[in-house]
């Protein structure tokens, strides 16, 4: 988000980061949307957070590392969309081993939750969006902090208590605000101001910090220093999250608000147990084939690697290879929509491995394929394929679409061949807007991924809330396997969109053959199963003419759809690394050695 110019950079990082006395400064000259070269690379969304990943893997740190000290800087300067206070999900390309392993450090809602937890007692029906999110209902457990100490102990070389030691120092010096970050807050001011804790850091004199103004958070270096004397254990079992669940079961509403608020902010049902009790999992990736290709990402409680498999196996079934854009284009958009049925319909959290199966399984893409016209779009909604039955015969029950939130990914490799994708996030853009009084990071708000009341009709439905349960999420880290080896790595924020960013990338480079720079900045659309297409306007310019005489319809435009980080991974060892050049303010990649 935050690119500097070159020198700047040079100064922020040198500063930043406790090298070796005899060690050379950082490559930040490299720092920029897209870096070529050879020895790991780190893709981040801001420039500085990538520095510090660069820095670990200069100073002979292995991807792990580089990406947890990337992950603890995020939430310093994207506290938006990161940080201790939510969740994610690491997925890990372990090339000693050649084996991909994942770690789903999804939050998790209290023990008490039931299928009701976000109705209103009082009328019987469902909380309003932004009452269920800025209240303590909202806060699920955190999982951020549990899924860094698992990386790092599984697969890093260093502790993750000198992991967020460059980040705490990045908290107590300030970084620079740009555009976006100041944007970010004004669109919150309103939730923020609501509670002292919040606007002490973000409302400066009640309002959003000035850009070019320097952000200090000198509350949470001390809280990143604290773990890294104590442990983990002070969050889960000791004062952070005695602090924690106090300010969810007893929000601390201001008693002089910045703004006002439509909606009265309730407390939520979290425990100390339910804190103490919380655990990651480890649970085997998803996997499929696509033209030669291996292609792993995250199961569930995600629902990205499943529904970014089916949607692929769908494409690979079409027939393609040498299509134009218009047909490809138009394939895209038909089987996101048939897998985004299917992902409503049958993908939660508690998902038998055998519907997992079979929804990335060949035999069920040639059954959702066959309902692709080359000449007329489906009809949308489309109801989900029946998983008891065979052939083209759909299900009855269309899902509904789902929103975007504010969530962040970064990519990184090393000079040994390790590969990191993740993605981590708060939820919407400013969490649950609560701030931990004296610790400096924002809760999450992930439980208002669940669905608030049925979708499914008469057929149960899979993302309802339950005792401990995970909500879904549609976060997608995706490693591609050519030969056994790393092809590409990517991840993108977005809430849903997250999927169908991740899959026009994948669609760009693999099927349209665009360079990945080329494929990751060009404009996107993302079809959820609604009536129109939710598109960037350069999108809509270059493709919607075409695509809407075949019978796509299109909703009204949004600025921007994603905010990716990718590699490519080519002979001799080479990187490119690549980010966005324009969304979110752009994004910075870097590489170890420009040349070899």
């Amino acid at each position: 988000m935050r690119i500097l110019p070159v020198s700047a950079a040079v100064l922020l990082t040198s500063t930043l980061l406790a090298a070796p006395a005899t060690a050379s400064p950082p490559a930040t000259a490299a720092l920029g949307p897209t870096a070529i070269g050879y020895g790991g690379a780190v893709s981040t969304v801001d420039a500085t957070a990538t520095a510090v990943g660069l820095d670990v893997l200069r100073h002979g740190g292995n991807a792990v590392d580089a990406a947890v000290a990337a992950a603890a800087t995020l939430g310093v300067t994207e506290p938006f969309s990161s940080g201790i206070g939510g969740g994610g999900f690491f997925v890990y390309y372990d090339a000693r081993h050649h084996r991909v392993s994942t770690i789903d450090g999804r939050e998790a809602g209290p023990a008490t939750m039931t299928s009701t937890y976000f109705i209103d007692p009082a009328d019987g029906q469902p909380f309003d969006f932004q009452e269920a999110r800025v209240s303590g209902l909202s806060a699920g457990v955190p999982g951020t902090l549990a899924t860094w100490e698992t990386a790092a102990r599984s697969w890093g070389t260093r502790s993750l208590g000198s992991l967020l030691q460059p980040a705490a120092r990045v908290a107590d010096r300030g970084f620079p605000v740009d555009a976006t970050f100041h944007q970010q807050v004004a669109d919150n001011a309103a939730a923020f101001g609501q509670f002292d804790a919040t606007s002490a850091i973000y409302l400066p004199g009640g309002q959003p910090p000035a850009v070019g103004s320097m952000l200090r958070n000198p509350d949470l270096a001390d809280t990143y220093r604290l773990i890294a004397r104590k442990g983990t254990g002070v969050f889960y079992r000791g004062p952070v999250g005695d602090d924690i669940i106090r300010t969810i079961q007893h929000p601390s509403v201001s008693a002089h608000p910045i703004g006002t608020w439509a909606y009265p902010i309730r407390p939520g049902e979290l425990t100390k147990r339910d804190l103490a009790t919380y655990r990651v999992r480890r649970p085997a990736p998803t996997r499929s084939g696509f033209h030669g290709l291996t292609v792993y990402g995250m199961s569930t409680p995600s629902s990205g690697g499943t529904a970014v498999s089916e949607a692929l196996n769908i494409l690979e079934q079409s027939g393609l290879s040498g299509a134009d854009a218009t047909k490809v284009l138009h394939y895209y958009l038909e089987a996101s929509a048939l897998t985004f049925a299917d992902r409503g319909r049958y993908v939660g959290a508690y998902t038998s491995d055998r519907i997992l199966k079979k929804l990335v399984s060949d035999r069920w893409a040639r059954q959702r394929a066959c309902q692709i016209s080359p000449a007329t779009a489906l009809t949308k909604p489309v109801p989900p394929g029946d998983i008891n039955a065979s052939g083209c015969t759909p299900a009855i029950v269309g899902g509904p679409t789902e929103q975007g939130q504010s969530t962040t990914n970064l990519t990184v490799a090393d000079k040994w061949g390790n590969v990191v994708e993740y993605t981590l996030t708060i939820e919407q853009t400013g969490g649950n807007a609560m701030v931990v009084p004296g610790r400096g990071f924002l809760l999450n708000n992930e439980l208002t991924d669940f669905n608030f009341a049925g979708t499914q009709g008469t057929a149960p439905d899979p993302n309802l809330p339950g005792p401990g349960k995970r909500p879904r999420s549609s976060m997608s880290p995706t490693i591609v396997l050519k030969d056994g080896k790393p092809f590409l790595a990517l991840g993108s924020p977005g809430g849903a969109t997250i999927i169908t960013t991740v899959l026009q990338i994948l669609v760009n480079r693999l099927l349209l053959d665009m360079p990945l720079p080329a494929a990751m900045a060009a404009p996107r659309a993302s079809q959820r199963n609604s009536a129109g297409i939710q598109a960037e306007p350069a999108f809509h310019t270059a493709y919607g003419q075409a695509l809407t005489a075949l019978g796509h319809s299109f909703g009204a435009d949004t600025p921007e759809l994603g905010a990716a980080t990718a590699m490519e991974f080519t002979r001799h060892g080479g990187i490119i690394a690549t980010a966005e050049p324009v969304r979110r303010g752009g994004g910075a990649a870097a590489v170890v050695h420009p040349t070899r």
